[in-house]
């Protein structure tokens, strides 16, 4: 082979070489090669969210309580900021340069966690909820603002200052939800309180995703023509729930100037009707950009507006108790509706003591309900307990408290609510920790008048007068009658479960009999009832170690067939019958009668606008 040949061979093969290069090169970048695919599409296309509206929540009528609003975010491109006008973004947003240079050091932070789910989308929110002024000078500067862009979100609107413990709030969802739901975004608002909290899944709604193009400076060239890139936001059902806003709202008049709770439920169907604390917030202060800073006031404020009291909230039940220990005894066998016992001013063992306020006698078990007395049932509880089918005083309390146990007390009810309180029915175990070993009926006996260490919440207190009305059985409390769409889940089902208690039904007619002269001449709530409405009742007046004592009411209406069943606890009022029995009465001709004015005025004035300190 001559020596021109060769060249032209190594020529012809190196050009061969290159060409085979090249096009296994370019096969990779089109076929092989991921990473780069991905970042190339990365740098093309944004993910944008699309934020659906949360349920709108309705009252059993139909009245709107909770709705959405449409509100901006300004989002951004964190790590493809090359250059910035700073003083334009401070200027809009009125802002200092530090507070601007925070935003999006934070921003950095939100973008890199958002990669979590492989989304194209490497931008964060760098400042929520515009107001309208900043929204309008964004629109017409977004162009100077590389990497910047507006988003539209929801946020929520109460039409009531007086449900913030029933409904919640909002807050941005926290480094543990994000990492456990992959729903949950930085920046995102989820339920932290309330129905919001406790139905999240169900009413939040469900994304959508709008892709576009987008060109080095980040402004949308178009749409991606792709049904996977692309899809709506679906808006959350409609909730409708339990609570009466008229009853709410008069209920919330009635408290106004006095600490304390009411809580009002349908006995039929264990649906909550009214849910009110004193004090509490209006949860439109928790909406927007202020959220934040408007808990820790509130978390600051010495009268607790956060605080629940409905279902956190501890007390002594007071004499409302002797209901349930009337009806415990009657099932034991130690007392009859015929049983009778004197008082002369109390009860008296040895050095012990309960003191009675004064009335005639002696009474009988309807009498006893009627007068509210107290050595009646220290006589009832010591009989109960000290049974000598037990043999032991131990065995004779260890009955007592599996029938308490029945109605509900000492645990939670599972109402639709995080963070439900026990409340507390003592064990033998703890009655051992508290009194040694060899207590006896007499050490007790503060438990047979509901006080001691029985704590019950304002939740329990209701129930206990539904459970009454319904003669021995519930419903768990509830305040959502249905959403839409959701039929015969986990959670609807769990409200329909009937639950009895240990007490047989024949049992309390006689109580509530005794019940339905509360409110009548020679009752402890007389001149407090409603003409053509026969209320049942039972006043309690809890004493309270860290002041005056407590004023508490439990009441249900009609005598019959039941509609309402009430609960009201005052805080430091003194006795039931002087605000509790008033303010629950009223509450009940409201809602059963549903007049525009109540047929007692002057007591209605006078609760109005009264403040106990």
């Amino acid at each position: 082979m001559d020596k021109n040949k060769s060249k032209q061979l190594v020529f012809l093969g190196l050009i061969f070489f290159i060409f085979v290069v090249y096009t296994l090169r370019l096969a990779s970048l089109q076929l092989g090669d991921v990473p780069y695919k991905k970042m190339a599409i990365n740098n093309a296309l944004n993910k944008i969210t699309l934020y659906p509206s949360r349920s709108n929540v309705f009252d059993r009528k139909g009245k709107l309580m909770v709705y959405s609003t449409q509100m901006y975010d300004l989002s951004v491109f964190p790590f493809e900021i090359t250059k910035l006008d700073t003083g334009l973004l401070c200027s809009i947003l009125e802002l200092d340069i530090q507070t601007v240079r925070g935003l999006i050091a934070d921003a950095r932070v939100r973008a890199k966690k958002r990669q979590k789910n492989n989304s194209f989308n490497n931008s964060a929110l760098f400042y929520a909820n515009l107001s309208n002024k900043q929204f309008t000078l964004l629109r017409e500067n977004i162009y100077r603002l590389d990497g910047f862009f507006i988003e539209s979100r929801t946020d929520r609107q109460f039409a009531t200052a007086t449900l913030s413990h029933a409904l919640g709030y909002l807050g941005e969802a926290d480094e543990e939800l994000i990492a456990a739901d992959n729903y949950y975004q930085p920046g995102d608002l989820v339920g932290i309180t309330g129905l919001e909290r406790f139905y999240e899944k169900q009413i939040r709604g469900i994304k959508g995703v709008k892709t576009v193009w987008q060109d080095r400076t980040y402004t949308e060239r178009g749409v991606v023509k792709d049904t996977q890139f692309n899809y709506p936001a679906t808006a959350g059902p409609d909730v409708i729930s339990s609570l009466d806003f008229v009853l709410q709202e008069y209920g919330r008049s009635l408290l106004n100037g006095k600490k304390g709770s009411i809580v009002a439920i349908e006995p039929s169907t264990g649906e909550v009707l009214a849910f009110i604390n004193n004090p509490d917030y209006d949860p439109n202060t928790m909406v927007g950009r202020d959220r934040a800073n408007t808990f820790k006031t509130l978390l600051r404020d010495p009268q607790k507006p956060l605080y629940n009291r409905a279902v956190k909230g501890v007390y002594p039940p007071g004499s409302t108790f002797k209901t349930v220990m009337a009806l415990i005894a009657m099932q034991e066998g130690v007392l009859t509706p015929e049983t009778t016992h004197g008082c002369g001013g109390g009860y008296r063992l040895g050095s012990i003591r309960v003191g009675c306020h004064p009335h005639g006698g002696p009474l009988d078990l309807r009498g006893s309900i009627r007068i509210s007395c107290n050595s009646y049932y220290c006589q009832v509880f010591r009989d109960i307990i000290d049974n000598p089918k037990y043999g032991d005083v131990k065995l004779g309390y260890a009955a007592l408290e599996k029938h308490l146990r029945s109605f509900g007390l000492g645990s939670p009810l599972d109402i639709d609510l995080l963070g439900e309180s026990r409340g507390n029915i003592p064990s033998v175990s703890q009655l051992d920790r508290r009194h040694g070993d060899r207590w006896k009926s007499s050490t007790i006996i503060s438990l047979s008048i509901g006080q001691g260490e029985i704590l019950l919440t304002p939740l329990q207190m209701c129930n206990t007068a539904a459970i009454i009305a319904n003669r021995g059985w519930y419903y768990s409390p509830h305040l959502v009658k249905r959403i839409e769409g959701f039929k015969d889940t986990a959670w609807d089902r769990k409200y329909k479960i009937k639950k009895f208690t240990s007490v047989s039904p024949q049992y309390f007619q006689y109580v509530i009999d005794g019940m339905s002269e509360v409110t009548k001449p020679g009752g402890t709530a007389n001149g407090t009832g409603i003409e053509g409405i026969e209320i049942c009742a039972k006043t309690g007046t809890a004493q309270n170690p860290h002041g005056k004592d407590h004023s508490i009411y439990i009441a249900f209406a009609p005598k019959d067939n039941p509609k309402i069943a009430i609960a009201v606890l005052v805080e430091n009022g003194g006795y039931g019958a002087t605000w509790a029995a008033p303010i629950a009465n009223l509450m009940i001709e409201k809602y059963l009668q549903g007049k525009p004015e109540s047929s007692k005025p002057e007591m209605e004035e006078r609760i109005k606008t009264s403040v106990i300190q």
